[in-house]
């Protein structure tokens, strides 16, 4: 795992200080503590920071092809590199290292931009072509590993892994994007189709982006996508054997590394399935970590514990309090963009765990998008045939017009929040899975913005390119589209964002194999029932389990990682939660109704209202504008 970094002028070729590409790459120290590098040339200039996991005594970059006409700079891993290397090798290649990155340049050299179907991994990476003087940048099919670009103002464009890199540019404007705000306030995290600086880009996933001298700035092209429009058929015993194949696969081709590795062991469904195919493919004990928190309600460590003796793993735990608001600070810098999912904060401490015995980890994250885990797959399952007996211009008036009269009722389960409910029925089925996903409402954000900021975000709303991308989806079912949403948007943009993030700023890599593509693909051919059935999720994945895991693991309720932000801004974070609407920062923007602000937060400390989460939102927001005018 590392960090890149790079300019390309697309117009005149200038020379590029070297200086200015390591300034860039200095930003991200975390990404790469065993080593860096820099290579420029007329109109170009590539940057590298290393974190040594395979051919660690070889294999520096920026790397050049064997003849010498292209260069490489690579974050991520590369999984099948071995076949690949034999193929390319008996077409004529030749190879001077033992790693990956050498495979991609001439994977570059056989197959141009096509190279990327034929790789299976994460990445993110840069090949200059010297003869053709281009620059090809790519992501992975899945967006597991993050880039970042920018056109400057001299006719160059900036490159990095972490927005830090670009940041550490003094041409790149620092001006925030109104409609990241927005995007921001809904999610919770600013999605890839957006950065929180306007002018700023993140390449999406599953796509490359090809770059000539003297040609504008092209959009990016897609290579992969996954559809939900075929379905499966066949015996249920055939299918298992299937994916139990493909699982056994995914897992076995990341357990490849010359450093040491080991996994995440929540005692949850997921991360044991990939402990358990882990110990089936090892002769040695599995490295395993967790924490559990010292209040029982958060506690999974008791599972945790159980699937360790089972697999007799080499099992670290540590209990934490989960009173970590003491380094807020901390954990909103490793973001840059204003990012409120709080289970962050467990995955930086989880993250910290298995840094002290391993370089390697691999988790679970995955499985719920692609089979149908979380529950509000249930609810949008069980929603659309609701909608289904009433049409839309019945549903609309009448459950709209319930809706928001209904009082609010943030403390009770979502089946009981009749309000939340009518309004998602009222609404088309993508509109009901955006507000099921979304922090704030279109109706509650509006109370919070300012007349400025209401006029600089026009006709825009958070939602539009979310139920655009439902409706546009390759699927026959709202549950199909709703996953596919959830693969597209919310997993490249909340969960791997986080893991990538949180895991890097402790110089840990860690893998998913339940993202194998391969996976994701035959996961969403499963016919709905395979996926949820009788309101249980995952149904196929978890009964292919049942060979290596109990039922006690398999079809507990789903427990994530959850962080007690209401209690914080009722007690140690009170203050911050006042100062919020008086902030300098956000008060600095004038986006904001700072009245309302205060009044919100002192509804949530005298507890006459659950503002938590929005606290949360606008304190990591006020952080990272606070940081850009520092």
């Amino acid at each position: 795992m590392c960090g890149i970094a790079g300019l390309y002028h697309l117009t005149t070729p200038k020379p590029v200080d070297p200086a200015r590409i390591e300034r860039m790459i200095a930003a991200m120290p975390h990404r790469g503590p065993d080593g860096q590098g820099v290579w420029t040339a007329p109109g170009v200039g590539l940057g590298h920071l290393r974190l040594s996991i395979i051919d660690v005594a070889g294999s520096p970059q920026p790397m050049a092809a064997s003849d010498g006409k292209a260069m490489l700079v690579f974050n991520g891993e590369i999984y099948n590199f071995r076949e690949l290397r034999a193929e390319l090798k008996g077409q004529g290649a030749q190879f001077h290292t033992d790693g990956d990155s050498e495979v991609i340049l001439a994977a570059w050299q056989r197959w141009g931009p096509d190279c990327v179907t034929r790789l299976h991994g994460m990445f993110a990476f840069a090949i200059y072509d010297v003869p053709s003087r281009k620059l090809f940048l790519a992501r992975d099919r899945l967006g597991v590993k993050p880039l970042f670009y920018a056109p400057l103002s001299d006719g160059s464009l900036a490159f990095a892994s972490e927005l830090k890199g670009l940041l550490a540019h003094p041409l790149l404007r620092r001006d925030i994007d109104p409609l990241a705000v927005e995007d921001y306030l809904t999610w919770g995290y600013v999605p890839d189709h957006r950065s929180f600086l306007a002018g700023v880009h993140k390449l999406p996933a599953g796509h490359t982006l090809l770059l000539s001298h003297d040609h504008p700035l092209p959009a990016p092209q897609p290579y992969w996508d996954v559809s939900f429009a075929e379905r499966r058929t066949g015996r249920t015993a055939d299918l298992e054997a299937e994916l139990l194949h493909l699982l056994r696969q995914a897992v076995t081709s990341r357990m490849v590394s010359d450093v040491p590795l080991g996994a995440f062991l929540s005692g949850g469904v997921d991360s044991s399935a990939v402990v358990a195919l882990m110990a089936e493919a090892s002769g040695d004990r599995v490295k395993t970590c967790s924490i559990g928190f010292d209040v029982g309600a958060l506690d999974e460590s008791a599972y945790a514990q159980q699937i360790a003796r089972k697999f007799g793993t080499d099992h670290r735990g540590r209990q934490v309090s989960p009173d970590d608001f003491e380094h807020v600070d901390e954990l909103a810098a490793m973001f840059d963009e204003p990012f409120a999912d709080a289970s962050a904060l467990p995955t930086w401490r989880v993250c910290q765990l298995a840094r002290e015995s391993v370089t390697v980890a691999l988790s679970g994250d995955g499985a719920d998008e692609a089979f149908a885990g979380y529950r509000r797959h249930k609810f949008q399952f069980g929603e659309d045939r609701a909608r289904s007996f009433l049409p839309q211009a019945l549903r609309g008036p009448l459950l709209g017009g319930l809706g928001a009269v209904y009082p609010k009722a943030d403390w009770a389960p979502r089946p009981l929040r009749a309000k939340t409910t009518l309004l998602s029925l009222a609404g088309t089925s993508e509109a009901g899975y955006a507000r099921a996903l979304s922090i704030l409402p279109p109706e509650l954000r509006d109370t919070l913005y300012s007349p400025e900021f209401i006029r600089l975000r026009g006709d825009y709303r958070a939602e539009q390119p979310f139920e655009e991308m439902m409706r546009q989806a390759p699927g026959r079912s709202g549950l199909d589209r709703a996953q596919y949403a959830d693969l597209k948007f919310w997993l490249p943009g909340d969960i791997l964002t986080k893991v990538d993030r949180t895991s890097m700023a402790v110089s840990l890599e860690a893998r998913e194999p339940l993202l194998d593509h391969r996976l994701i693909e035959f996961a969403a051919t499963l016919p709905e029932a395979l996926r949820l059935r009788r309101g249980e999720g995952k149904w196929l994945l978890k009964k292919t389990m049942q060979r290596y895991l109990p039922d006690e693991i398999l079809y507990r309720p789903k427990q994530g990682f959850v962080m007690p932000i209401s209690q914080w801004f009722r007690g140690p974070l009170a203050e911050s939660a006042r100062a919020i609407g008086s902030s300098a920062a956000l008060s600095r923007i004038g986006w904001f109704d700072s009245k309302r602000l205060s009044a919100l937060a002192e509804a949530h400390i005298a507890g006459h209202s659950d503002h938590g989460r929005v606290l949360w939102q606008l304190l990591m927001l006020d952080k990272a504008i606070g940081r850009l005018a520092s």
